[in-house]
């Protein structure tokens, strides 16, 4: 290394062996670390990624938020959102879990996921709404730790189905995952970077395990939902 005019210093290359032998452990170790949570999550969840019709039997759906469009679910939230009633229609599950973001009083995730749900056919005391889940791991940990969630099938695309799958099951939760097809566009795409920088973050929250950003008292919504009948007194 040499300094250069203006005080900036630039990289001297490798010249002899030992150097370019120690460089190429350098490069071999950092990529390992850095690959080494999207191995894992891959390790963890991929093996529990299921589809609608062969997905097995769980109290409840848990269906992540994924972006409103005017008030609406974005085309990839009416995707998760579509395989979580035909999930209750199959009988499959008997109670969706909504998480998303309502850190704002004109963003309202849950409410418009609660909304689209009714609108396809699964009964209001059905369905019930976590206001907090502001990342995954979020709403993994308030699923389980605020709404008694033990058991359940994950609702998500499948570039994010894994990472949900881990972190919950960090969180203490029993799931299996619905990896929902996305057309492979622009957000796909942003989407799968995405995930390469969040595996790390998952990683430490697995470990770490912190509270999510607001705990709040224990609810009984999904018990509620799981006793309550299934029939026109319920929508």
């Amino acid at each position: 290394m040499r300094r250069i005019r203006g005080g900036v210093r630039r990289v001297r290359m490798p010249r002899t062996r030992r150097e370019w032998r120690r460089a190429y452990q350098v490069t071999v170790v950092a990529t390992v670390l850095a690959l080494a949570p999207a191995t894992w999550m891959n390790a963890t969840g991929g093996p529990r990624v299921r589809t609608v019709a062969d997905a097995p039997a769980a109290p409840v759906a848990i269906v992540f938020g994924a972006g409103l469009w005017n008030g609406e679910p974005s085309p990839y939230l009416a995707h998760r959102l579509d395989a979580a009633a035909e999930l209750y229609d199959r009988g499959t599950v008997r109670a969706v879990l909504v998480t998303g973001d309502n850190s704002r009083r004109d963003y309202d995730e849950p409410d418009a996921m609660r909304a689209y749900l009714l609108r396809h056919g699964v009964p209001a005391r059905k369905i019930v709404s976590d206001y907090a889940g502001f990342d995954t791991w979020d709403s993994c940990s308030r699923a389980h730790r605020i709404f008694g969630v033990d058991r359940a099938v994950l609702v998500s695309q499948g570039f994010h189905i894994r990472r949900a799958l881990s972190l919950c099951a960090a969180a203490g939760i029993d799931s299996y995952g619905v990896g929902v097809a996305a057309k492979r566009d622009v957000t796909w795409a942003y989407g799968g970077v995405r995930e390469l920088f969040a595996a790390g973050k998952a990683a430490a929250d697995a470990l770490l395990r912190p509270d999510p950003h607001f705990l709040g008292p224990r609810e009984t919504g999904v018990a509620e939902a799981l006793r309550a009948g299934a029939g026109p007194e319920g929508s």
